[in-house]
């Protein structure tokens, strides 16, 4: 899913990777292999997978270009491009365990 959107593996083991796109990067961490009890604390949640109200947000150069090249993969936005008034044009995907993608450029 992350290679189609353009991310790229830097590290990836069993319990971690590391991927990145131009400057933006996400780590994925298993939790149950974390040893740092204060860190596992802020990471846990009771909702499960993808049901945060928090969003990624990515720039792209080109917010209805990059819809559309998404779409052409064969992946499937939760809504398409449109200006929103805090000044950004920017289009919502989310990944398979639920967590929500916002892909932005600046109005």
């Amino acid at each position: 899913f992350y290679e189609k959107l353009g991310f790229q593996f830097k590290e990836k083991t069993a319990d971690f990777a590391k991927l990145y796109v131009n400057w933006f990067w996400i780590e994925f961490v298993d939790i149950r292999k974390l040893e740092e009890t204060v860190f596992k604390k802020q990471v846990s949640r009771d909702g499960g997978l993808g049901t945060s109200d928090d969003f990624l947000h990515v720039s792209v150069d080109d917010v209805n270009d990059f819809y559309q090249h998404i779409v052409t993969l064969g992946l499937t936005p939760a809504s398409e491009p449109q200006n929103f008034r805090w000044g950004r044009r920017e289009f919502i995907i989310c990944d398979p365990d639920g967590y929500k993608l916002a892909f932005f450029k600046k109005k």
